[in-house]
């Protein structure tokens, strides 16, 4: 390779490279879930219903589903870097709006700004692929992608301990201080990406994408409130419909799409797009039950009547747990290929789902279980990453990355509206709780969700030949008239 293009991949702080990327993971996944505790409060701060309060949250994810494969179209070109900045400033001044006490419009605009800076984890990946050797880089792959699942654990008991002892605002200003300091380490260390063509943004798919992913998680979010057999919501689901499938069509006809649809055909980003989608619905299903049945006052016959505090720090386990396993994953190098590790993942999971069903009597029990789910998650997300990467064009990282995103999105709102279903169905008419066989059905659906990953995933992978390991090949200084042949005939 030439020293000329030797240098757009030689990061200039290689040592410090892989802690600022795997920053902006982790603040992308602290700044989500900020609003998910604060919900009663800014509901009683701001004189709003619960059910208005809950788009604190909603906003967040809405906004995120739709600038994640934007940012990644547009992280795949020469500007990523820029592109990366403008996610952090995005996330900056969003959380300084949302920091304010303007009341609910302000926090509202504010938490959707902070929606953008979930796009950055697909940026960080490409990143890593380009910038560092194959062996460092298919570390820091399998980390990053571990960043958005662990930082729930983080995100919970910080927002906990700082809205319980300085008030609700407080944890928006930690975002900010947070924020700026992740502006200013991508600056000095994050280094451009490798030249490559910029490629035209596609409007019509993009717009295609926007109304279709709106459609869907305003359906996901506000069922319970509408009503799931309401004409307006089911207008609103088949709109959604339309509007994915229009995008599917126009992407396979188009030149330059946001995603190609054809690299997700290929059998391992196939697998690993499910096994995120599915999965994703089993682990947030997860969390939403644990987080509302440990709040539970214990005069309704079960939970512990536990503060937001202590409700958080049970998520801490499946956060050490789901980083530490990744890390064990990716020692055993090519002995962890996608046929052993996704199955064991997925039963990792389902056991700590069962352990929900039959041992939830005590929060020790609880912390436990958790740490259980953090393992499943932990192999899960080791692996999937590396089928992605592995499976299309350098050049097309970063939007092969946010569609797993965006599919992930899908599985965390999904489990989340469904944990709400089951929990309203089992609350009698004016009763304030629903009964304990409603975790229990919830449960139940979890368990199923696990399943149905690991049978997808033990079929696509035992079919798959040869079986993937779940090193990332990463063949720096290919040739990209190499990478722009295979993405046209898409496939690897």
């Amino acid at each position: 390779m030439p020293p000329a293009t030797a240098s757009a991949f030689t990061p200039r702080h290689p040592r410090a490279l892989v802690p600022v990327l795997v920053s902006l993971g982790m603040l992308v996944a602290v700044v989500s879930s900020l609003g998910a505790p604060l919900i009663p409060t800014i509901a009683a701060e701001d004189h709003v219903s619960v059910s208005t309060a809950q788009w604190a949250l909603t906003v967040t994810m809405l906004v995120g589903a739709v600038a994640t494969p934007v940012m990644g179209r547009l992280g795949d070109g020469p500007y990523r870097k820029n592109v990366i900045l403008t996610g952090l400033a995005s996330v900056l001044v969003g959380s300084f709006l949302a920091a304010l006490p303007l009341g609910f419009a302000c926090l509202l605009a504010g938490r959707a700004l902070q929606g953008v800076g979930m796009g950055l984890v697909p940026l960080a990946i490409a990143t890593a692929r380009d910038a560092l050797p194959p062996e460092r880089a298919r570390s820091a792959v399998a980390t990053l992608s571990l960043t958005t699942a662990a930082g729930i654990g983080l995100g919970y008991p910080i927002t906990g301990m700082f809205a319980e002892y300085l008030g609700m605002y407080a944890g928006f200003w930690f975002a900010v201080a947070t924020a700026a300091a992740a502006f200013l380490a991508t600056v000095f260390v994050v280094p451009k990406p490798p030249h490559r063509p910029s490629l035209p943004m596609d409007y019509s798919g993009g717009l295609l994408l926007a109304g279709g992913m709106a459609a869907l998680l305003v359906t996901l979010a506000e069922g319970e409130r509408w009503g799931w057999g309401s004409v307006p919501l089911l207008a609103l689901a088949a709109a959604a419909v339309v509007l994915l499938a229009g995008w599917v069509v126009h992407s396979l006809h188009s030149t330059h799409p946001l995603v190609r649809i054809r690299l997700v055909k290929d059998r391992g980003v196939l697998v690993a797009n499910l096994t995120t989608m599915v999965g994703g619905v089993g682990t947030y299903l997860l969390i939403s039950l644990v987080t509302r049945y440990v709040q539970t006052p214990t005069s309704a016959g079960y939970g512990f009547g536990s503060s937001i505090v202590v409700t958080g720090l049970l998520l801490v386990p499946f956060s050490a747990a789901s980083l530490l396993t990744g890390r064990l994953v990716r020692m055993l190098g090519r002995a962890a290929t996608p046929a052993r590790m996704l199955p064991l993942g997925c039963l990792l999971s389902l056991a700590s789902l069962v352990c929900f069903l039959l041992a939830r009597s005590s929060l020790w029990g609880i912390g436990a279980m958790m740490a259980l789910a953090g393992l499943g998650v932990g192999v899960t997300f080791a692996v999937t990453p590396g089928l992605i990467v592995g499976g299309v064009p350098a050049s097309e990282t970063g939007s092969a990355m946010s569609f797993n995103q965006v599919v992930k999105y899908i599985g965390y709102s999904t489990g989340s509206a469904l944990s709400a279903v089951i929990l309203q169905a089992a609350t009698a008419p004016g009763a304030p709780l629903p009964t304990n066989d409603g975790y229990r059905t919830a449960g139940l659906a979890g368990c199923t969700a696990f399943l149905v990953t690991g049978i997808i995933a033990v079929v696509l992978t035992r079919l798959r030949t040869p079986a993937s390991p779940s090193v990332v090949t990463v063949r720096r200084g290919a040739p990209a008239a190499g990478d722009a042949a295979r993405s046209e005939a898409g496939r690897p």
